[in-house]
């Protein structure tokens, strides 16, 4: 073989392995970092820009794409100790011309953590009204969703500003009082009466407790490798103490059934999506909803937990549009009469 070729094949047989070598360094020793490219990648990949916003001291970090059109905006507002890229998996399945708008919840992520703050439910909802107000999205009503802990506040949302919105997904929300006590309940009902409340199921420290809280979460089984485990720990590591704040606030009585207590205020056509097998917030919270809001429009998800937008991201964006294009015919009907 020519030396000049074989010197070529050594050349890009190097070019080759630097990437790879690295990817695998990345893998087996910084997982988080890998996680947080992963994240970066797809944000990209989705077209999702990241953007701040102030209102006085305070910053808001929220994700968007797209611009406010003829149809109503979207605001998804995400779940306990979760971040605005929690949404990509549905966001995937959204069509490029909807504007969307994904913002981290106070204390999350990229807005601002402060001892100070009101981390109650109704003290989360006027945050989000301030970040609404902040980047003028209530110029028209939006549509509104929200999961789990996101789905209390965003009932609570528009209960209070309810001429921010034109409607509302709420996906396995907090918030309600339930007539059976789900797997999560039964376990905090044990830690407390054991004095271990510390050791809280969500707010995991170790990869075999991330693997619990996985497993609690979710009906279906992903295969999580260990080094993928352990990068999930390392990102909230750092950020246990004010989940565990955080946790003992949003269970307190002034939060723990807003929801239910808010409810009967709900006048947007409203959406209920829940997982049957969720083992965090008992399905039976969807009924509770459907017979306290006009027109509700309620559905059960078969062999799906309570991480609804990570098991089926594709039924639940087809929910919402097939929701949202339902109202928007209505609408054009009553124009019509």
């Amino acid at each position: 073989m020519d030396l000049d070729v074989l010197n070529m094949f050594v050349i890009a047989g190097g070019t080759l392995a630097i990437p790879i070598l690295a990817f695998v360094a990345s893998f087996l020793l910084w997982p988080s970092a890998l996680i947080r490219i992963y994240y970066w990648y797809w944000r990209r990949a989705l077209g999702m820009q990241v953007r701040y916003a102030s209102y006085d001291d305070y910053q808001f970090c929220y994700s968007y794409r797209g611009r406010p059109g003829y149809r109503p905006s979207i605001l998804m507002l995400h779940g306990f100790s979760a971040h605005k890229d929690m949404w990509l998996s549905i966001v995937k399945f959204l069509p490029k011309n909807l504007h969307l708008v994904c913002v981290d919840m106070p204390g999350h992520e990229g807005t601002t953590r402060s001892a100070l703050d009101d981390y109650s439910i109704s003290g989360q909802a006027k945050r989000i009204h301030q970040f609404v107000e902040c980047i003028k999205l209530n110029r028209r009503p939006f549509h509104l969703v929200g999961t789990s802990m996101g789905g209390n506040v965003a009932g609570v949302y528009a209960a209070e500003y309810p001429e921010d919105i034109c409607s509302l997904t709420l996906i396995c929300p907090a918030g309600l009082p339930s007539t059976t006590d789900s797997k999560f309940i039964k376990q905090l009902r044990e830690l407390q009466e054991s004095e271990r409340i510390d050791r809280i199921p969500l707010i995991p420290s170790t990869p075999e407790e991330m693997a619990d809280m996985l497993k609690l979460c979710s009906y279906v089984r992903f295969k999580v490798p260990q080094q993928i485990l352990q990068g999930l720990v390392d990102v909230r590591i750092p950020h246990n103490d004010f989940y565990r704040k955080l946790f003992l606030e949003i269970v307190d009585e002034k939060s723990r059934h807003s929801l239910h207590e808010n409810m009967s205020k709900i006048k947007a056509p409203t959406q209920v999506i829940w997982g049957r097998q969720d083992q965090v917030l008992d399905v039976s919270g969807a009924s509770v909803l459907a017979s306290a809001i006009p027109d509700c429009h309620m559905y059960i998800l078969e062999n799906c937990g309570h991480s609804v937008v990570v098991e089926r991201p594709r039924k639940t964006a087809n929910l919402i549009l097939e929701f949202l294009q339902l109202l928007h015919s209505m609408e054009n009907n009553k124009k019509q009469a």
